[in-house]
């Protein structure tokens, strides 16, 4: 059996007449890098305010650790970026974390070397005695992820850690949610930002409505379909039926019209199960006697598969 930090069956939240979280099933085992995605209005963050004892559930079981939401002990090992955040202005960078590190009953000693350690790690180290009132959004989301893992978590929430970021600060994001995994920490992520899901997550959930409708392994999705553009002279029936038996689902366009400067002809696109058909693919389309002027996969993006199984949000899927 594997080792779950987090456990949910049937999870849901209601909110008068409105449904939050309709029925939240998520099993999470311990070291890995877990993506939460959904459109707006999905249930994420009620999701994650019900797991760490913020909100009630309406019903359903939990368990986070072992244990129910909000247990002390459990929580003591949590971490904890929100989107939305405000910290104590008032007080310098340094104060803030000194302030949550005594709150976690960290002592004198480890509080000093733990703070210097993680000013150095979000790259704040010449600002620590700033006010937090003079710091940019950017320079917020850093402290706020430096306070998240003051108390070393075993596992830490993650919501939108880089939507104020620069590439820079991504980058430093990436890196620290990679050593915190490679520690064996747990990391539960949520951002509506997918190049950084598809760098750094083992697997993801799908969420819409409060439900998840598909979970899904990165590493599956990377080895998965393929998108295949095929430039030929022309899509004679002969062509197309030879094609059909390796990829039915194909869609011809203009090539001329899309791409004047191109080579002139049609275009084909194929959806393929992986890349060993490509070769399958060139050759048929020569069999059939067309001229085949270029042939370009492009492996399915994490995007394209999220409007699948989500949908988009004006569809009303």
């Amino acid at each position: 059996m594997p080792d779950l930090v987090i456990e949910t069956s049937g999870l849901r939240k209601v909110y008068g007449a409105k449904v939050a979280v309709a029925d939240l099933t998520l099993e999470v085992p311990r070291g890995e890098v877990f993506g939460f995605l959904g459109p707006n209005g999905a249930g994420k963050s009620t999701s994650v305010k019900m797991l760490l004892g913020l909100a009630a559930p309406s019903g359903g079981s939990a368990r986070l650790l072992g244990r129910a939401p909000g247990d002390a002990q459990a929580m003591a090992r949590v971490g904890f970026l929100p989107e939305h955040f405000r910290f104590h202005e008032w007080l310098q960078a340094r104060e803030l974390l000194d302030l949550h590190a005594q709150l976690y009953g960290i002592g004198a000693a480890v509080r000093r070397r733990r703070i210097a350690e993680l000013f150095e790690l979000v790259g704040l180290a010449e600002h620590a005695r700033r006010p937090i009132a003079s710091f940019s959004k950017g320079m917020l989301q850093r402290i706020g992820l430096a306070q998240a893992l003051l108390n070393e978590p075993e596992l830490v929430f993650l919501d939108e850690p880089t939507s104020a970021l620069d590439p820079f600060g991504r980058m430093m994001v990436r890196r620290i949610i990679h050593e915190l995994k490679a520690r064996g920490t747990t990391v539960f992520l949520n951002s509506h930002l997918l190049s950084e899901v598809e760098a750094t997550c083992d697997r993801v959930s799908f969420i819409r409505a409060g439900r998840v409708l598909q979970t899904l392994r990165l590493a599956d999705i990377a080895a998965g379909r393929v998108q295949v553009e095929l430039r030929v002279d022309a899509a004679t029936p002969a062509l197309l039926a030879a094609l059909a038996a390796v990829a039915p689902d194909l869609r011809v366009r203009d090539g001329a019209a899309e791409a004047p400067a191109a080579a002139p002809g049609t275009i084909i696109d194929l959806t393929l199960a992986d890349d060993d058909a490509l070769p399958l693919i060139a050759e048929r389309t020569l069999a059939a006697g067309a001229r085949l002027y270029a042939l370009t996969p492009r492996r399915m993006a994490l995007e394209q598969i999220f409007l699948e199984i989500v949908g988009n949000e004006d569809s009303g899927q």
